[in-house]
């Protein structure tokens, strides 16, 4: 007799723990297994599923019983099914036959997400939910992704955002079982803040509550800057700044009661926040504990709380472990930079009384550390000696903090690597023996560029086309092996460069060995440049072709890295010769048209250069420098009087045929003085150029706000100044070594030693010297002997990664120049303000763009100035 039951086995899923043998369910009888087959089976072999129930034929078993009960719920908690069934297909006598039928979990093919613009995006939601080829998709699965990017985004401030998750079925001619799954994310709008009330509070009035909120910020008219958006993210870290304000000013029990988040509409919530002030102490005795290497009063003043202060908890922490600042100067880093990395310092109240607290700074100092092993990996294309010379940490050295993050800012500055990728491995840390390994890891960022310098203003376009090798190799030039495409790895510079635009064209070759004879950190720069300039009519902005002068330039430096007063200062020292050959190029500074001039020059530089970590988006440290740059006194050796020049013959004015002849052209009669003849004067004053030029600059970063990670609000303030002058006043100032002001700011390569000081808001070389009263000083722009110039830059950074590093700025900017010092007034000026871009690329160098708005007029002017556009590649300001 042949019948099929139906066992609903699925109602029978408890167990029965005390004993293995199978036992009957209600009414179960005991059967001897006949056939077993499996059935809905479509990536896994039948015998396989039938070996893993464990079943097999003969085996004696109660239908319904226990051990088909363990079998199903073995099979269920594979989550390898979506559904699963018994049969008993036949039975003679007591023996039955079975079928298992199984579903099984279909297999994710392709996962699609709509309703987010970015890539980047939806790779992150796929990656964060694991939905990756593959993956068994269950209701599970379904449920969990779709609550995980609502809570994603509702987290964000996306309260209202709605996900649906949809698949279908992938028809193949494999037989395989998968499906393609669909996404759906409308985020909806943020919702936004309408009011934050505050309940409790006494001591601070909401507005200051309010201001301890950083960014959970109610709707109001007036503040359009900040947005008023709920984000949990936010608002769980803006509790504990409210919190820390009290504890900033004595509350150290103040506390959040409670706090409710009200929905007012669909776009609207509304915050109550229920506070406990609690007292307000004061600093009582601080005694430290277990301190020998420093004494109690030293470590006081590294504190800085005395008795009687107002209790400040958020200061106290921070002057003992400042987490947010690693260089920071606490008790933490006052140890570790003197070796005792395994300092445990921890803070107690001993004692409370009244609205008085004592502490105990409890220290226990431990073992010195010291480095064992050193090593640096990531580094494929530099070599190995580039970055170990460069290291503030050593095999045996005693352990500093400040030595680390020294190397780190060290490497970053190299600009062979991604300087947001550098970091520190401690490895191997033992603190019984007090050693440790330490491996720094990096990523290369490139060392060639194609660079594209240039810009738009109002002599036109200025542009550079050329190469730069910035890790290049010299001894690898003639090893085959070592062309990928070029040698690299070695920490040299090699540019070459053609540089062009309406009024002149430039050639350049240059070499930097940055550590000559690898052993002290001094470095060899070595250049080479052709230029030929022509006459530029900035009022016709036109380029006179038939007036130019050739510039042939040489020049070998030497800069040591110094000891004293510390090893960020740098001492340079350069020797230069420029050969100028003139073609009918006279200007209003010199008469001679057709001639030559000599410059023979000796430069030395000091500077300090503590910028840090990113050589690209600094956040901390300055930039000091001073030069001077000097010719030899020839009037104090070759004892010319070049005031009395006019009265000597060679240096008189006459005909074709040698005769003197009067400026007008006539003979010079008896009784007549000499005229003299500028031209052969000039070119006697200007053969060997005379002159010193002494400049200064200083620059400082300072981050204003963290926004988290690298994300940071960056303060760049800097200040120049120029000063051009002369030996002897007879020889007078030469026409070349001038300071231009305006523009962006290209076209300070000029190797006739004009440079172009940049001052956005207004034309290329476009602001004339001006006399004390701020009125024009000049006709013609022939350059100025003085400058003097302010700026405030305010940067954030968009990215930093090492493909492309991206910063948003906006910028206040001040200048001028003059022609001597009577006319010097520092508190006129030529303003300007305006914001921009830069895009760093390591295959391209600098791009960017800035709008500049000028204040005061220029000559000719009667208004401001007004708007100026300035493209800028490879120019920063």
């Amino acid at each position: 007799m042949t019948r099929k039951w139906l066992i609903l086995l699925s109602f029978c899923l408890f167990t029965l723990s005390f004993q293995a043998q199978d036992l009957p369910l209600a009414d179960g009888k005991k059967y001897t297994i006949g056939n077993i087959n499996v059935t809905g089976t479509v990536t896994y072999n039948e015998q396989t599923v039938i070996a893993y129930t464990g079943l097999k034929k003969g085996d004696e078993l109660y239908i319904p019983g226990d051990r088909l009960s363990k079998v199903l719920k073995k099979l269920w908690d594979l989550g390898l099914f979506s559904d699963i069934n018994f049969y008993v297909t036949n039975i003679d006598g007591d023996v039955a036959d079975l079928e298992l039928e199984i579903q099984e979990v279909p297999e994710l093919a392709e996962v699609r997400v709509q309703g987010i613009k970015r890539k980047s995006d939806k790779e992150d939601l796929i990656k964060e939910s694991n939905l990756t080829p593959g993956t068994k998709v269950t209701e599970n699965l379904t449920t969990t992704t779709k609550n995980y990017i609502e809570n994603k985004y509702k987290k964000e401030g996306y309260f209202n955002s709605k996900v649906a998750i949809n698949t279908s079925e992938v028809k193949d001619t494999t037989g395989g079982n998968k499906v393609n799954m669909v996404v759906n994310i409308d985020k909806g709008q943020k919702v936004k803040i309408t009011d934050i009330e505050f309940i409790g509070n006494e001591k601070f009035s909401d507005s200051k509550l309010k201001g301890a909120l950083g960014k959970t910020k109610e709707k109001n008219f007036f503040r359009f800057w900040k947005r008023s958006k709920f984000i949990e993210a936010d608002y769980e870290a803006d509790k504990i700044s409210l919190i820390n304000k009290y504890k900033e000013n004595g509350f150290r029990d103040a506390r959040i009661v409670s706090d409710t988040l009200i929905k007012k509409d669909a776009d609207n919530v509304a915050l109550n926040i229920s506070l406990e002030e609690g007292n307000k102490y004061y600093i009582g005795n601080i005694d430290f504990i277990g301190n020998t290497v420093y004494t109690d009063d030293f470590l006081g003043r590294v504190v800085g709380l005395r008795k009687g202060d107002v209790y400040n908890g958020v200061l106290l922490k921070k002057r003992i472990a400042d987490d947010s600042k690693p260089d920071a100067q606490d008790l933490s880093n006052l140890y570790k930079n003197n070796g005792y990395l395994f300092a445990n310092i921890n803070t107690v109240e001993t004692n409370v009384y009244n609205d008085t607290i004592d502490f105990e700074i409890r220290i226990v100092e431990g073992k010195e550390a010291y480095f064992n092993n050193i090593s640096v990996i990531g580094n494929d294309n530099t070599k190995d000696h580039v970055i170990y010379r460069e290291l503030y940490t050593k095999p045996g050295q005693k352990y500093s903090q400040e030595n680390v993050i020294r190397t780190i800012r060290e490497l970053g500055q190299l600009g062979f690597f991604d300087a947001e990728s550098i970091n520190p491995n401690f490895q191997n840390v033992d603190p019984d023996n007090g050693t440790l390994d330490m491996e720094y890891s990096v990523v290369e960022a490139g060392g060639s560029q194609i660079e594209l310098q240039g810009g738009y203003g109002g002599g036109g376009f200025i542009g550079t086309l050329g190469l730069s090798f910035n890790n290049f190799s010299l001894a690898g030039i003639f090893d085959k092996e070592s062309y990928k495409p070029l040698p690299m790895g070695d920490g040299q510079s090699l540019s070459l460069r053609a540089q062009a635009s309406i009024f002149y064209q430039t050639y350049s070759l240059s070499f930097v060995e940055p550590w000559l004879g690898g052993v002290k950190p001094v470095s060899l720069s070595t250049s080479f440049s052709y230029t030929r300039q022509f006459f530029y009519d900035y009022q016709r902005r036109k380029a006179d072709r038939d007036r130019s002068f050739d510039i042939l330039g040489v020049n070998v430096g030497l800069a040591k890295r110094l000891n004293w007063p510390d090893d960020y200062f740098t001492l340079s020292q350069a020797v230069g010769y420029q050969r100028y050959d003139l073609n009918n190029y006279n200007t209003g500074l010199f008469s001679f048209g057709d001639g030559f001039s000599n410059s023979l020059t000796y430069t030395i530089g000091l500077s300090r250069d503590s910028r840090r970590i990113n050589p690209i988006f600094p956040t901390g440290g300055s930039l000091f420098s001073f030069t001077a740059k000097l010719t030899p006194p020839y009037s104090l050796i070759n004892g010319t009087d070049y005031a009395d020049l006019a009265n000597q013959r060679e240096f008189q004015l006459e005909d074709e045929n040698g005769n003197l002849i009067l400026t007008d052209g006539t003979r010079l009669k008896p009784g007549e003085e000499p005229v003299g003849d500028q031209t052969k004067i000039d070119q006697e004053k200007f053969k060997w150029l005379e002159y010193y030029k002494v400049k200064f600059s200083a620059e400082w970063f300072n981050t204003l706000f963290n926004f988290g990670g690298n994300s940071n609000l960056v303060l760049r303030t800097k200040a120049e100044y120029g000063f051009l002058g002369a030996y002897n006043n007879d020889r007078g100032i030469p026409p070349f070594e001038r300071f231009y002001l305006g523009g962006s700011g290209l076209g300070a390569f000029s190797m006739d030693g004009r440079e172009t000081i940049g001052l956005r808001g207004y034309p290329d070389n476009q602001i004339v010297p001006i006399d004390r009263n701020g009125l024009s000083a000049a006709t013609d722009n022939d350059g100025a002997v003085i400058y003097n110039k302010y700026s405030l830059e305010l940067r954030f950074p968009i990215t930093l990664k090492p493909m492309a590093s991206i910063y948003a700025l906006t910028f206040l900017e001040a200048g001028a120049n003059y022609d001597n010092f009577r006319d010097f007034n520092p508190f006129i000026l030529n303003r300007s303000a305006g914001a921009g871009l830069r895009i760093y690329m390591p295959q391209f160098g600098l791009l960017g763009i800035d709008f500049g708005y000028g204040f005061d007029p220029l000559p000719g002017e009667t208004s401001a100035h007004g708007w100026e556009t300035h493209f800028i590649i490879g120019q920063q300001f």
